[in-house]
């Protein structure tokens, strides 16, 4: 019934038009129930409101027998009605400018909403077609039946401010929106009615959903809260909202543990699953998008579970609503929420909202109804016919007339949280000034058809919808502007939930959301002041903790985005931030740290002189000079001996001085390679043990030849003089030379930065440059050790009491065995330990030599001089 009641209002509407009389219709009837519940006032402009001051209807069963009653609700919005209030004061005040509209009087015409689509949407037909005189007043309803079109005209409402709610608001622009009937909501928040195809004929003094749930997502990700639930009433409102938050949430981190719908008015079985969603999952932080009635249902059944702990969110319905405080303090502390921004004060809307008179209480039902809901009384012969979801009014007692507001707190006189009202101040004017504007055009130069004006006294609706889209004013010191689809600047209050010292709540101001400020600097908050439910410090709401720097999120494969495990950064990379979606890899010369969350120099590996093992090679090497010079010094003083004389002295102090030499390039080897030093290296290893070998190899032809000279008539030592002996020396030491010449030319050894081996290591190494080089070195030194053995062995066996090539064979089978094992170490060995084994061959090889031939003479010169003589060499 009631929805057919609203379609022949619009029938109605459609024959009689906006703003005209009709002169088809020779009586103009109201056709529906007679409508009492309004407050108007006459003026040039009548302006309509709606506002929701009954919400949450008492369902009732349909029979469809007889006619449905009227709706009955629970609740009566005290704050709805100082939203009311605010709007005749703003009118009033407007009236009383000079400034402003000096030539015409703003009326209202306004009536109650009940945050129901069916009902609003027949008052916003009321208000856009008019109602007879005598419904507004105490007419009867042949009274106002009998009234014609002219009475009708007059009531018209060419714009409507209101409604609260965005479905609300939805509904009635899809209605109005026809007719080009401009609406202005205060509190309708819905990023969809920013649609200014679907929308036209909106605008709002509220921010879109779209500034606050980017600060919702700002606010959640500020705190660390990656894993929130989300809930949110059966509506456009909650809907769009939770819709723009899980798209805004995904570029900071932010998941929804789970999203849950309720209806409006939800009964027992939808709160308790409600309640079971909650307790499933590990989040500690909801985000609700509804309105008082519903969050107060909720509260209701959570106490009496006792479930405490969370850490509510709420959304800009519900910011500042201290009626939830009332009987959920428990609940509700440390709560946040963005609040829409706060006038300081309404400089006389106080006095304003305090002086009822006794005529209006008992004239006007809604402030009859406001004063027997307050004081809990009766009056008698008041208007007010509101029969409430919750109890009679019937049995409650009289009225004393002693009841005054200063006595009670009350949301309706409550005047330090202006927010709301603020936006119906903000509406009011912007019809004001849009209104302005119109008179100020001048003949010639307005802006519609032919550069023509509107009369500010008789215009059509879309003429100042388009003064409005256009208006810029100042309301309170404040500059108010909009957007191309109608939506004021953003701004919000972050608020917080405290405890008051007399258990009140007390809405403190911990920061603020600006959308005019830059990207990353719109959220402000002072973590300082602000009260936690539990503890001093923000709940934890995570799915998965934080990955430390030094590891990397691995995403757990269908689970959202913010479940995930924390994996070590592999070798060679780090990461020095938390939460870091991939680890980096550090330059060629640094490697991660234990933690792997910075990257330090790589170690340099070298075999220094300061370490144990390049202490022990430096003093072996040391050693072995120091021993080869005192046999020179030994032989030196004993050159005159037959035992030093004997055995080629010439070429014995030579081969002692090219040991010496071999020895001490073993210290080449030490210390950190340069360039130089690795080009050094390896040429006079080469050719120092090249001299080596080719004096033993002169002496071993010595020794074979001079025995072979003992035959009658031999002149093989007349070819194997002192000065062939040199020559020989020479020779066979120059085609090493030669060979490391070539070497040096075409591709020399060099030092190296070697990471290839150990990761976290930088071997400082000196590479051969050209391996044939190096083997060719190593070969030929091979070749004239192979030639000294097969030597030394056929001369063996040649009588002599001191047959020196007994101890050349025996040398050069050490020197043998030390470089045979030395290949296969050499090759398999890496860094350092490569260049010891090196340095080990060098001193072992040279040693070897030096002991197998000197010391036995030396043991001999020093120990045994009796035989160190030219009889005893000469026995067999």
């Amino acid at each position: 019934m009631r929805l057919l009641h609203v379609i022949l209002l619009l029938f109605l509407s459609l024959f009689r038009g906006n703003h005209g009389s009709s002169a088809a219709l020779d009586i103009c009837a109201f056709l529906g129930e007679e409508e009492r519940k309004s407050l108007y006032e006459d003026g040039d402009v009548v302006i309509g409101g709606l506002f929701p001051l009954h919400y949450s209807p008492v369902s009732s069963p349909l029979t469809y027998n007889v006619k449905p009653t009227p709706n009955t609700y629970n609740y009566f919005s005290a704050r709805a009605l100082r939203w009311m209030q605010t709007m005749t004061f703003a009118i009033k005040e407007i009236n009383g400018r000079t400034d402003i509209l000096p030539r015409l009087k703003l009326g209202f015409h306004i009536r109650d909403s009940c945050d129901d689509i069916p009902v609003s949407l027949k008052a916003s037909f009321l208000l856009a077609n008019g109602q007879p005189e005598g419904s507004k007043g105490n007419a009867s309803q042949d009274e106002a039946a009998g009234l014609g079109c002219e009475a009708v005209n007059r009531t018209v409402s060419p714009v409507i401010i209101g409604d609260a709610g965005s479905g609300v608001s939805m509904a009635l622009l899809r209605s109005l929106g026809s007719f080009h009937i401009p609406l202005v909501s205060y509190f309708a928040s819905c990023s969809c009615l920013s649609n200014q195809r679907e929308f036209p004929t909106f605008m709002r003094t509220m921010p879109s959903d779209a500034f606050q749930i980017k600060a919702l997502a700002q606010l959640v990700r500020y705190f660390g809260w990656t894993w929130v639930g989300v809930i949110g009433v059966e509506s456009d409102y909650a809907r769009f909202a939770i819709q723009l938050f899980l798209q805004e949430s995904v570029r900071y981190g932010v998941c929804a543990a789970y999203t849950h719908f309720y209806p409006v008015g939800p009964s027992h079985e939808h709160i308790e699953k409600l309640l079971n969603v909650i307790q499933m999952t590990s989040s500690k932080v909801i985000i609700n998008f509804s309105g008082e009635a519903e969050m107060q249902d909720i509260l209701r059944e959570m106490q009496r579970q006792n479930l405490t702990g969370f850490q509510w969110i709420a959304s800009e319905a519900w910011a500042t609503s201290k009626l939830l405080w009332e009987n959920s303090a428990s609940l509700l502390k440390g709560t946040l929420g963005f609040a829409i921004q706060r006038a300081a004060v309404i400089p006389g809307l106080q006095q304003h909202l305090a002086a009822l008179t006794p005529s209006a209480i008992h004239r006007i039902a809604f402030l009859a109804e406001f004063w027997e809901e307050t004081f809990d009384c009766r009056l008698n012969g008041s208007a007010n016919a509101h029969n409430h979801g919750l109890g009679s009014q019937q049995s409650r007692t009289p009225c004393k007339g002693t009841e005054a507001l200063h006595d009670v707190y009350s949301p309706y006189s409550d005047v330090t949280q202006l927010r709301v009202s603020y936006n119906v101040y903000k509406a009011v004017y912007l019809v004001a000034y849009a209104l302005q504007d119109m008179s100020n055009c001048k003949a010639g130069e307005g802006p519609f058809v032919r550069n023509t004006c509107a009369d500010p006294k008789n215009f059509k609706p879309w003429q100042l919808l388009h003064y409005m889209k256009v208006a810029n004013f100042s309301a309170l010191g404040e500059e108010v502007n909009f957007d191309h689809n109608g939506d004021p600047i953003a701004y919000y209050d972050l608020m917080n939930w405290q405890t008051g010292p007399d258990g009140s709540l007390d809405l403190v101001k911990v920061g603020f959301y600006d959308a005019s400020l830059p990207a990353g600097s719109s959220l402000v908050i002072n973590d300082s002041v602000i009260m936690w439910p539990v503890g001093k410090q923000a709940l934890r709401s995570v799915c998965s903790s934080s990955c430390p720097p030094g590891s990397r999120i691995a995403r757990r494969k269908g689970e959202p985005v913010c479940c995930y495990d924390c994996v070590p950064c592999a070798e060679g990379e780090f990461s020095n931030t938390t939460d870091s979606l991939d680890c980096s890899r550090c330059s060629g010369d640094t490697w991660p740290n234990r933690a792997r969350d910075l990257c330090i120099p790589k170690t340099m590996e070298y075999l220094s002189y300061h370490e144990f093992m390049g202490v022990l090679l430096c003093a072996a090497s040391v050693l072995g000079a120091a021993v080869s010079l005192a046999i020179i010094v030994i032989f030196y003083t004993y050159k005159d001996t037959a035992l030093v004389r004997a055995n080629n002295m010439e070429l014995s102090f030579l081969l002692l001085v090219f040991l010496t030499i071999c020895f001490l390039v073993g210290l080449l080897f030490l210390g950190k390679p340069s360039e130089w030093l690795c080009r050094i290296r390896y040429p006079a290893f080469g050719i120092s043990f090249a001299l080596c070998l080719s004096c033993l190899l002169a002496k071993t032809v010595v020794v074979l030849m001079a025995f072979r000279s003992r035959l009658p008539g031999s002149p093989v030592m007349k070819w194997f003089g002192a000065k062939q002996q040199r020559a020989s020396v020479l020779l066979g030491t120059a085609v090493q030379v030669i060979i490391c010449f070539i070497w040096l030319l075409t591709s020399p050894p060099h030092a190296n930065h070697n990471t290839d081996y150990h990761s976290s290591t930088i071997i400082v190494e000196c590479v051969t440059g050209s391996d044939v080089g190096f083997w060719l070195v190593l070969g030929y030194i091979g070749v004239l050790a192979c030639m000294c053995l097969v030597l030394a062995f056929l001369a063996r066996k040649l009588p002599d009491n001191f047959n020196e090539a007994k101890f050349i064979t025996f040398s050069i089978l050490i020197f043998f065995a030390v470089w045979v094992t030395f290949i296969p170490v050499y090759m398999s060995t890496v860094g350092k330990y490569i260049v010891a084994v090196h340095v080990f061959a060098i001193l072992a090889s040279a040693l070897g030599l030096l002991l197998c031939i000197f010391v036995p003479k030396c043991y001999i010169i020093v120990l045994k001089p009796e035989k160190n003589s030219k009889k005893f060499l000469m026995q067999r």
